[in-house]
């Protein structure tokens, strides 16, 4: 199993360092989105005290040049702090702080998708909508087979896995009780984790959570991930359809509701609201992945617990469907819907903007308004 050389290197001598007293000086590592949409970058600085808000968080720049967001001779870019949680890798009184990444000119980065998405949620703010986001993901190692697979063939077929136990179906179950804890610590709202349909393949789930918290909690938590497996030597890949055949690919089932779909009758505002999303299926496939809709592609194919990219379909207890709604929904005739079409690496902010935009503004056709 390829795993990386910093996970040779002794933790324990590590650890003597990590316990030395720091004063009142605080570690705040700074975390934004690079250039690619679905990459994370991160970088430390020392403040002088523990930050107890977003304002005491001063902002900060970085070489865009080198994250595919600027041009070397006009590179710098700002940090701008937007959110923060406790650091689980150093410890209280030490921060994450997740930023969003403006241009020399002020401007949102192009994949500064925060900005538009906080915008719109102000926008029906009073209508309190909830998310909870079912982020999947399979472990490799550092050679990018799955983790746990034979070197040169395949696990059995597909069957025991899903919500499994045991070393002959569990594949990597150290990281995921791992990033659970320390998502909790973090103060990340993650909600539940289980065993995916591919052996290596798991999903965690992030709400409820309320307008912009829901991209927050969701970019911080596949973070947090990222520096689990980075201490444990393997990758953790969002990509969905890391394996081509006969295999599940990897979604980010979006769960969505308002406070008049969650209270008596609320089941008819659910079906008014598939309707407005089954005339803008197009708008919502190219917001579902960072490429798109051409992830997505590889992924939706109408197999594997997936519905067809090219055709929109709801349904009760339906998983072969666009939108399923749940079956205790159906009876209880309120609750919410879940969108199984956004792609493992979809950017939250950008998927709960377009829900907001198509089934709370009203929004039709293929581009977003400008308001």
């Amino acid at each position: 199993m390829a795993t990386s050389a910093s996970a040779q290197l002794s933790k324990v001598v590590k650890r003597q360092y990590m316990e030395l007293p720091q004063g009142d000086q605080v570690q705040a590592m700074y975390i934004w989105i690079d250039g690619t949409g679905e990459g994370l970058r991160c970088k430390t600085r020392t403040l002088d005290s523990e930050p107890k808000s977003i304002e005491d968080l001063p902002e900060w720049n970085f070489d865009g040049s080198s994250t595919y967001q600027s041009e070397g001779s006009n590179s710098d870019m700002y940090l701008m702090p937007s959110a923060m949680f406790r650091d689980p890798f150093r410890k209280d009184p030490n921060k994450l702080v997740l930023c969003e990444v403006l241009k020399y000119n002020r401007k949102p980065a192009e994949t500064n998708h925060r900005h538009t998405c906080k915008k719109i949620m102000e926008m029906v703010d009073h209508q309190i909508p909830w998310f909870g986001m079912e982020q999947e993901y399979t472990i490799l190692g550092t050679d990018g087979h799955p983790f746990g697979w034979p070197s040169n063939g395949f696990p059995g077929p597909q069957g025991p896995y899903y919500c499994g136990v045991g070393a002959d179906k569990a594949y990597g179950r150290d990281i995921v009780e791992a990033h659970y804890k320390a998502c909790l610590y973090a103060g990340v709202m993650i909600c539940g984790t289980n065993a995916e349909v591919m052996p290596a393949q798991w999903e965690f789930q992030i709400g409820p959570c309320e307008g912009i918290n829901m991209g927050d909690h969701l970019w911080v938590a596949r973070f947090i991930l990222h520096r689990v497996c980075e201490d444990f030597g393997v990758v953790a890949s969002f990509d969905p359809k890391p394996i081509p055949g006969n295999w599940n690919g990897a979604g980010c089932h979006t769960n969505f509701s308002t406070k008049e779909m969650r209270e008596d009758g609320g089941l008819k505002c659910i079906e008014e609201c598939i309707d407005k999303l089954g005339k803008r299926h197009n708008y919502h496939i190219r917001a579902y992945d960072p490429k798109g809709g051409l992830d997505n592609a590889r992924r939706l194919t109408g197999h594997h617990e997936t519905s067809n990219i090219h055709e929109f379909s709801a349904g009760v207890a339906n998983r072969g469907a666009s939108i399923r709604i749940p079956r205790t929904v159906g009876q209880e005739k309120k609750g919410y819907f879940e969108d199984r079409r956004p792609s493992a690496n979809c950017d939250p902010y950008a998927v709960t903007e377009a829900l907001i935009r198509t089934c709370l503004l009203d929004e039709e056709g293929e581009e977003p308004v400008d308001y």
